[in-house]
């Protein structure tokens, strides 16, 4: 098969004629279907994820169909449509017979820990604990943004953030999963700010839900904007992005007791940035992290979609085919364009 591969860190990736795979005992083949673009594929790229290994086929945003199955595979068979969370649990640790596979020790993450999806096929191990099966109603471009950045989103915003309808919620950054959690937020019904620097992508996030956006351009004292908007500060802050700065303004941003979720990766040079842990004290702050979502709480997001609250479909901007992929990786850190870049055509 041909796939998108990158035998060194920052090299321009290539297409190549490599094995097709085969399904490990305890997972599944999958013919890819669709696979989003993201940035945490840039990271990778970069050498930020100390789990790949050289050569490398990034990709871990995907739905599609079972092709094949493993001996020990007993939920799935061939013909089955599917996606997968990033983060597939073992199902056997304590920590995944918690319910907590998305921080599992032995995870497999297609794409960081294994070959990913920017690729005809990809194989995904422990296949019963962690596919997803998808219904006809959905189709594969939009389930494969479910994955990484509508699952992580719902994760942060629903589950870690504990949103209620009427509290606001301040949101970071207006990539994919920033407007994910602008979407998702607006359909639990709270209140909205979008914070972003690019005018097009605030332009975005009113028509999907943002009832604030706040342009945090050099001179804008963002903090200060979220309060005065909502009336004190926001009830939960979402920093999608992942900077010291957009950390730090999420934080001072929130109202006392308020929370703060972690989503968009702090990485390099950023992996240990300073906190206001003076506010974080003085007022009483939660600070969460939020590292994918496990299989089983789909239900909710999926529900979400099936009552029509929710149109992940909204936020595809361009499809690509595998020939596009490079360029589009490459190109993730200069955060143009807006909407998910999917690769739908192999």
């Amino acid at each position: 098969m041909r796939a998108l591969l990158y035998d060194a860190f920052g090299a321009p990736p290539r297409l190549e004629h490599v094995p097709d795979p085969d399904p490990r005992p305890d997972g599944v083949v999958v013919e890819v279907g669709a696979s989003g673009v993201c940035r945490s594929d840039w990271h990778g790229w970069m050498g930020h994820d100390p789990d790949i290994v050289l050569p490398h086929v990034p990709g871990h945003e995907l739905a599609g169909t079972v092709v094949a199955v493993g001996a020990q595979v007993r939920a799935f068979r061939p013909g089955d449509r599917v996606t997968v969370p990033f983060v597939a649990g073992c199902g056997h640790c304590e920590t995944c017979r918690s319910g907590d596979p998305q921080v599992c020790p032995t995870q497999f993450q297609p794409g960081f820990t294994h070959w990913g999806s920017f690729a005809p096929y990809v194989a995904l191990g422990y296949a019963d604990h962690n596919l997803v099966r998808l219904d006809d109603a959905v189709d594969f471009a939009t389930a494969a943004s479910l994955g990484c950045r509508f699952a992580t989103a719902f994760r942060a915003v629903a589950q870690q953030g504990r949103v209620r309808g009427g509290e606001w919620v301040a949101v970071h950054g207006c990539g994919g999963v920033g407007l994910s959690a602008v979407m998702i937020a607006y359909a639990l019904g709270a209140r909205v700010v979008a914070v972003d620097i690019d005018p097009d992508k605030l332009a975005l996030a009113r028509t999907l839900g943002a009832e604030v956006t706040i342009d945090g351009r050099a001179g804008v004292d963002v903090p200060a904007a979220i309060h005065a908007a909502t009336g004190g500060g926001a009830h939960v802050s979402v920093d999608a992005l992942g900077h010291p700065q957009t950390l730090t303004n999420s934080v001072l941003g929130l109202r006392r007791r308020g929370r703060h979720v972690q989503v968009g990766l702090l990485l390099a040079d950023h992996a240990r940035p300073p906190v206001p842990m003076d506010r974080v004290i003085g007022w009483e702050l939660e600070l969460l992290g939020s590292h994918g979502m496990a299989a089983h709480a789909y239900g909710g997001l999926l529900g979400l979609i099936r009552s029509g609250r929710l149109d992940p479909a909204a936020l595809i901007g361009q499809r690509i085919g595998l020939d596009g992929a490079a360029d589009a990786l490459m190109t993730m850190n200069a955060f143009a364009g807006t909407g998910v870049t999917v690769i739908d055509r192999f």
